[in-house]
């Protein structure tokens, strides 16, 4: 069994975040801070075990914001020696978050210092919250940063839905400020940056779909192969919406003359085993045809209604007259994102965002 996420953070990594601080911070409680950080943590969550390790800093640091952040920075680590790293930063860019708005350029400067040891994708969004333009203006310089992690910050932090974190309502609702960090790293030289960049357009198309294939579009011509994939990647909830602009970006054209059969190989699946079905799709129309082939699985919910969830499958090109026969075997077991419930279930088949094929079948508990 995979160990439990809440296990990130425990007392060892506690203790070691005490010696480093202690070794910066003259007087520091190193005693009480252990104490007030690791109370009760076997019964707490990740997020929250971060959380108490806050208040254990902001109790046991000095209360004046400037003092701390020096220590903090300090018990980083340093050329030639270790310090504070990894997980345990987490409770430190949130101390970061929760106490230094009052000292917005020290604050930024200090987050941008730890995120090449953790990312502090969390800790800077209290400050575009608080002050969207002022922080945008220095995050937009992290963009031509020398340190990858640091480019990363400037647009993973940003992104409007980013999981596990506060939204951005003011970015949901507007997220032109953001455009010009995303064009400037399109072509970062780091995969990591580049999937940041993806996802935070990906968000974007969620609330503005026509804005997202428009900048798609503008930005696909003579593209590298590198740049074309993460603007594929950053297209993907648009394509599987069948969104006629991103579609075309990508060379996907409205359907002519194009056909399809599908057939349920296990109208009734167990629990635990796998969905089989096949399909047949034919071009009959005079001309190739591009076409990219998903299907939605219609999973049924506690009240009985049902919620389709798209799965990529293949993208390929069709001949006039050409028919090509597919399989696919969907796995349907215990995953800790889905609650599965016994009863009628349905799967579709997209063809460029078009459904073209459908069938039901039983989902049985065992």
């Amino acid at each position: 069994m995979a160990e439990p996420l809440k296990n990130l953070l425990h007392p060892a990594l506690v203790e070691t975040m005490a010696t480093h601080i202690a070794a910066n911070a003259t007087g520091f409680d190193r005693v009480r801070f252990v104490d007030i950080a690791c109370r009760n943590m076997e019964q707490l969550e990740l997020m929250q075990r971060a959380l108490q390790i806050r208040d254990a800093l902001e109790e046991t640091l000095p209360d004046d914001f400037e003092t701390a952040a020096a220590i903090l920075s300090a018990s980083l680590p340093q050329s030639g020696r270790s310090g504070i790293t990894g997980w345990a930063l987490l409770p430190v860019s949130q101390f970061v978050a929760q106490n230094g708005l009052g000292h917005f350029d020290l604050s930024l400067a200090l987050l941008k210092q730890l995120t090449p040891h953790f990312t502090a994708e969390f800790g800077i969004r209290p400050f575009i919250l608080a002050e969207q333009e002022r922080a945008l203006a220095t995050i937009s310089t992290w963009t031509t940063d020398s340190n990858y992690h640091v480019r990363r910050l400037a647009s993973e932090g940003t992104r409007p839905r980013l999981p596990w974190a506060i939204r951005l309502p003011a970015l949901m609702r507007d997220p032109q400020p953001i455009l010009p960090i995303l064009s400037t790293l399109l072509d970062d030289p780091e995969d990591y940056v580049r999937r940041s960049v993806a996802n935070s357009l990906n968000d974007i198309a969620k609330d503005h779909p026509d804005l997202v294939a428009s900048f798609v579009g503008e930005h696909i011509e003579t593209a590298s192969p590198e740049r074309r994939q993460l603007l594929r990647h950053a297209s993907r909830t648009l394509l599987k919406k069948g969104h006629a602009a991103a579609l075309s970006n990508f060379g996907f054209a409205p359907l002519s003359g194009i056909g399809a059969a599908m057939e349920i190989e296990t109208p009734q699946v167990v629990f635990g085993n796998a969905l089989a079905f096949k399909l047949a799709i034919a071009n009959e129309g005079p001309a190739p045809q591009q076409v990219m082939i998903d299907y939605a699985v219609h999973h049924r919910k506690a009240n009985g209604s049902l919620a389709p969830k798209v799965f990529k499958w293949k993208s390929l090109v069709l001949a006039p007259g050409e028919t090509v026969i597919m399989t696919r075997q969907h796995a349907i077991r215990a995953i800790t994102t889905r609650q599965y419930y016994p009863g009628s279930h349905r799967v579709e088949i997209l063809v460029n965002g078009t459904v073209l094929a459908g069938g039901d079948f039983q989902l049985a508990m065992p």
